[in-house]
């Protein structure tokens, strides 16, 4: 394959439009939870299917996690974005049912989180769609928004993306705002809700003895998180929170979690919404600028 390394904007996505929040909210908040469960670990690397101890750092997701950050949400009073692989959905259906019935949107996230791979489009193509049709048999649920499993995406995959049905994208680090990706033809792509890395409680939380790295415990994470916040608010943008049941489904993260939460309830001027509703509002106000 060749590859074209010429200089230019390598994401030609155009400017986000004048952003207005709702309900004169100075910025948003945008709960997103990747619901890996095992597929984390056997999704890049079949190899561990057979490693019980290893594939159990995922299998807490359905035997403690999910239910636990289910407890906390209701008790906030508030809804999220649950990005579930196809194969978390038909392993573990009564804990994927729980999140339908708990009022959360669910969001596709392949079918066992391979990451994407531009060399291997089929692959990739297929990955979404054994995704719908997984997620369609167990929940009866088509989503309308993506996040990359292992955080990749490419040209034709977003193009994919937009042509069966998804209108957004959660997974790019390019912005604080909502914009609309556009090909390298011009081509419409999805609405793209980006991320920010220092919100991937991953970095923080979890650590292996084949992938073994520093765990950080709550006063630098809360911290962070708290001063990271504060500067995205500041600047009227969207914090894009990549939380995993596996990691701050744990006791002591439980606890981070719930006290970022509440640090950000009490602001009373972030509207937290869902990707969908985002995504919803961002489209009236794109359809307004083009008038």
């Amino acid at each position: 394959m060749t590859f074209d390394l010429s200089p230019r904007p390598l994401n030609p996505a155009p400017a986000t439009p004048k952003m207005i929040w709702p309900n004169g909210a100075k910025s948003a908040l945008f709960i997103g939870f990747d619901v890996d469960a095992e597929t984390a670990w056997i999704g890049n690397n079949p190899s561990n299917v057979d490693r019980m101890v290893t594939t159990s750092h995922g299998g807490y997701d359905a035997r403690v996690g999910i239910a636990k950050i289910l407890e906390l949400m209701a008790e906030l009073g508030l809804k999220g974005t649950f990005f579930t692989p196809g194969w978390t959905a038909l392993a573990h259906p009564a804990q994927c049912e729980a999140m339908v019935a708990g009022g959360h949107e669910i969001g596709h996230h392949g079918y066992l989180h391979k990451l994407p791979d531009r060399t291997k489009r089929d692959e990739a193509f297929e990955e979404i769609d054994r995704g719908f049709d997984a997620l369609k048999s167990a929940l009866g649920i088509r989503p309308v928004g993506y996040r990359a499993p292992s955080g990749e995406n490419f040209p034709e995959l977003l193009a994919y993306l937009k042509k069966v049905g998804i209108r957004y994208s959660s997974s790019f680090r390019d912005d604080i705002l909502p914009y609309r990706h556009a090909g390298p033809d011009g081509a419409v792509g999805p609405v793209e809700i980006p991320v920010n890395f220092a919100f991937d409680d991953w970095n923080f939380g979890m650590s292996s003895r084949t992938s073994s790295r520093p765990l950080f415990g709550r006063d630098p994470v809360l911290q962070l998180w708290k001063d990271e916040f504060e500067a995205t608010h500041a600047w009227g943008g969207v914090t894009t929170l990549v939380l995993h049941p596996q990691v701050s489904g744990r006791p002591m993260r439980w606890h981070i979690l719930r006290d970022f939460l509440k640090h950000v309830i009490d602001k009373g001027d972030v509207w937290i919404a869902t990707g969908a509703e985002i995504t919803d509002h961002y489209e009236t106000l794109e359809a307004a600028s083009a008038r």
